[in-house]
């Protein structure tokens, strides 16, 4: 289902892409585009593209709301987060990332022994 109605709307919004790059400017955008005399007039009576334009509109956002309502129908309703797995290897109190000496709950500041040892420099 979820499928049928992606493609359906994929192929409205071509076609709205495309209804909308084939009209003609009417001017007054930005103050760029066309005609010059004829805005002054108001509104222009719509005419069959603009009705089509409409009309591929309102089945862009139907579609869009159908989507919106499918994906929410099949979400599990959880955060992203709460699909993450924490790798066995690490413990889940973040234990095995202190240095010995705060490992075990002493708040003493870790000494030099503490430190891991660094390989000798070599002067190459």
């Amino acid at each position: 289902m979820q499928t049928v109605v992606l493609t359906i709307h994929l192929i409205l919004a071509l076609a709205l892409i495309g209804l909308v790059l084939m009209q003609r400017s009417e001017g007054g955008g930005l103050g760029i585009g066309g005609g010059g005399g004829a805005s002054t007039a108001g509104r222009s009576s719509a005419n069959a593209m603009t009705k089509l334009t409409w009309i591929l509109a309102a089945g862009f956002i139907a579609t869009s709301l159908t989507l919106t309502v499918l994906a929410a129908r099949d979400g599990s309703g959880g955060s992203v987060l709460d699909r993450v797995q924490v790798p066995a290897t690490t413990e889940t109190t973040g234990d095995a990332l202190l240095p010995p000496s705060l490992a075990d709950g002493d708040l003493t500041p870790p000494t030099a022994e503490d430190a891991p040892a660094l390989p000798p420099k070599t002067d190459e």
